[in-house]
């Protein structure tokens, strides 16, 4: 008997913070007031959802323990300060769980790769901090090491960023790093094949759609959590409600045809640097 699809909500955050500080509004977005936050995850816990990390769904979904009935993964991407500060507390008061995605280059530094948003100056975390969190329940990913569009760049430095970020996590923390997020959610084939080869498990894109428990397990769909989002607008993100059967197909046909553009610039960029003399690995 044919068993029916099932769509996970994993919920994407980055900064725990309030936007008036930011000037660009493309940060400002990526920016959730501490009090929402905390709104949020309270609505979750009462709603009776059972939180997961990344690694925990990936076993559930390969048939080593049951899918919940209410799950959600919630994660975090680039490693700013203020998930010590603000989210950890949260997240600990109800004993939960999350991944936490870290930029290795520029931890006790700041955002220094968001020189292009004028948004330099966002304290990271620090290492002492990382390991706090890892020991407190908090799954550590890799997020690269310096937060490149690994899909414009020549193949051996692509697999440098990738690997250098799990090397430094495991050396830091002492256990295994198995979940990777690719910087912008974007990624190629190429790129999907160098984090399976690095030894992770999974890997997180965006897309804006829940995850199917049939997802391919290194493009994991998830849903962007934005600063303008009440518990009712929260809620229409988890259950997909307001989604028109229309936008749904969009969605799933965008996927592969991104991947495609994604595959065609990469290969274009490394076919202009050979003629400019520069050596690339094949594509």
């Amino acid at each position: 008997m044919k068993q029916d699809k099932k769509n996970i909500p994993i919920l994407m955050y980055h900064s725990i913070s309030q936007s008036s500080e930011s000037a660009d509004p493309r940060f400002k977005a990526l920016c959730v007031p501490p009090t929402l936050f905390a709104a949020q995850i309270d609505y979750l816990y009462r709603s009776g959802y059972t939180f997961l990390n990344v690694t925990q769904l990936i076993h559930i979904l390969t048939g080593k323990a049951a899918l919940p009935e209410r799950p959600v993964v919630i994660t975090f991407d680039d490693g700013y300060a203020d998930f010590y500060h603000q989210a950890l507390p949260v997240l600990s008061r109800y004993h939960l769980t999350a991944t936490l995605y870290i930029v290795t280059g520029f931890v006790e530094r700041t955002s220094l790769w968001l020189r292009w948003k004028e948004e330099t100056g966002h304290p990271l975390l620090t290492w002492n901090q990382i390991v706090e969190i890892s020991n407190s329940g908090i799954e550590c990913g890799a997020h690269t090491h310096s937060h490149p569009k690994l899909h414009m760049l020549p193949l051996t430095m692509a697999r440098n960023e990738i690997r250098r970020s799990k090397d430094l996590l495991e050396q830091y923390l002492g256990r295994e790093v198995t979940s990777f997020s690719y910087p912008y959610g974007d990624y190629t084939w190429d790129v999907q094949r160098l984090v399976k080869e690095a030894g992770f498990t999974s890997a997180c894109a965006v897309n804006d759609t829940k995850c199917s428990d049939k997802a391919d397990h290194f493009t994991l769909d998830r849903l962007t959590v934005t600063p303008s989002m009440n518990i009712s607008a929260f809620d229409a993100l988890l259950t997909q409600e307001g989604s028109s059967q229309l936008r749904k197909l969009y969605m799933c046909a965008r996927i592969p045809i991104r991947q495609t553009l994604r595959y065609c610039i990469a290969s274009l960029s490394r076919f202009s640097a050979e003629i400019r003399g520069c050596s690339y690995e094949g594509a």
